[in-house]
């Protein structure tokens, strides 16, 4: 089977790191399947995408509602012939449109990545998703709560969740060659891994890590990213605790700091966004650590609360805080919900599990009624 995946660009993101771990897994395991990928920016973060044996070709949107990219990608689709368009965005998807209409394709939308609280009917995210549902043959998120926050049609709407490739923790430095990289001199570590941008909490849990800073002197907390909110972020830590409050700026190898963690935290900014499954979270779970997120979306599909690790309000700099000392002070119970972590990362959120999953589905759309 032919199968053109489309998505907007390949920067550094969730969704973007799982198309290549899909892309991985349909060619490590199925010899059946001819994929052809194009990006609409050429923005490519994943270099390794050139190494995955797939044509990748750019057709960039300039300017952006330039309509001979239409054309440009029905030129394409009449050249390749795919049975299966898989869009990986909403734009991508009415990009599709014309091509899957024309030339009969079906159009497996991949758009949905979030679940957005209370979504009204006329919200420019909705009404460009709801555009799509009519051409699209099936509508994927990744959590159960993306398809509820979208109004996805129940008898299009599919969950894969997300699938974590456990060959990325096969080779990571040593807590101590961390440790030594940003100088860090206490015996336990809390880090968020996530951008500084509007749809992360950064600032609750700063202010977290000063109320916990307040009464103890065992602890580092790490702030992994970058984006346009980095600089604020910083003014928010007085002098005094500066040195057990880093930031480490853009990381290319995030595992083998999550490694060194005792505790993963998600703040997400509820008011503007909803999460869908975060990719921070699995990469917690995969290295055994307990997660201490905020409460809703496909959090709550990820996150057992109280059993691998706690789900916390919105906006509660307190409640956060007061999680954080309870693992810091149990040490052990942390590391028994971090086990328990690894244990449901295995269960539900592998890479294999994920692929089979999707070539399942594109075998499924084909097959004759």
């Amino acid at each position: 089977m032919k199968v053109l995946l489309l998505i907007d660009s390949l920067v550094a993101g969730g969704r973007e790191r799982r198309l290549i771990e899909l892309i991985k897994g349909l060619k490590k395991d199925y010899t059946d399947i001819e994929l052809h990928l194009v990006v609409f920016r050429e923005q490519i973060h994943y270099k390794e995408v050139y190494d995955l044996g797939v044509p990748v070709q750019i057709m960039k949107r300039i300017p952006k509602k330039n309509p001979k990219v239409f054309y440009q990608l029905y030129q394409l689709c009449k050249s390749f012939k795919p049975d299966i368009i898989h869009s990986w965005g909403t734009m991508s998807s009415i990009l599709a449109i014309p091509s899957v209409v024309l030339l009969n394709i079906k159009l497996i939308n991949g758009s949905i990545v979030d679940s957005p609280n209370h979504l009204k009917f006329y919200h420019k995210l909705l009404f460009r998703a709801r555009l799509t549902y009519p051409f699209s043959t099936l509508i994927i998120s990744n959590s159960l709560a993306g398809l509820e926050s979208y109004r996805v049609p129940e008898k299009k709407g599919i969950c894969i969740y997300n699938g974590f490739d456990s060959n990325r923790i096969s080779n990571i430095k040593s807590p101590e060659e961390i440790r030594k990289k940003f100088e860090i001199n206490t015996p336990k570590v809390v880090a968020m891994v996530g951008s500084f941008s509007a749809r992360k909490d950064y600032k609750t849990y700063l202010k977290a890590a000063q109320i916990v800073l307040k009464n103890r002197e065992d602890v580092t907390f790490l702030s992994v990213g970058d984006g346009p909110d980095l600089a604020t972020c910083k003014d928010l830590i007085p002098e005094v605790y500066k040195s057990r409050c880093i930031f480490t700026g853009v990381q290319r190898d995030v595992e083998s700091i999550i490694n060194m963690l005792d505790i993963g935290v998600l703040s997400t900014n509820t008011k503007i966004h909803g999460e869908g499954i975060s990719n921070a979270i699995l990469e917690y779970m995969a290295l055994k650590k307990p997660t201490v997120a905020t409460a809703g979306g496909g959090t709550n599909e990820a996150v057992e609360d109280k059993v691998t690790g706690f789900l916390v309000k919105a906006n509660s700099a307190e409640d956060m805080a007061d999680r954080l000392n309870y693992l810091l002070d149990h040490q052990d119970k942390s590391e028994l919900m971090g086990l328990k972590a690894r244990a449901r990362m295995e269960k539900l959120f592998l890479l294999e599990r994920m692929t089979v999953d999707y070539y399942n589905l594109y075998t499924k759309v084909l097959k004759p009624v």
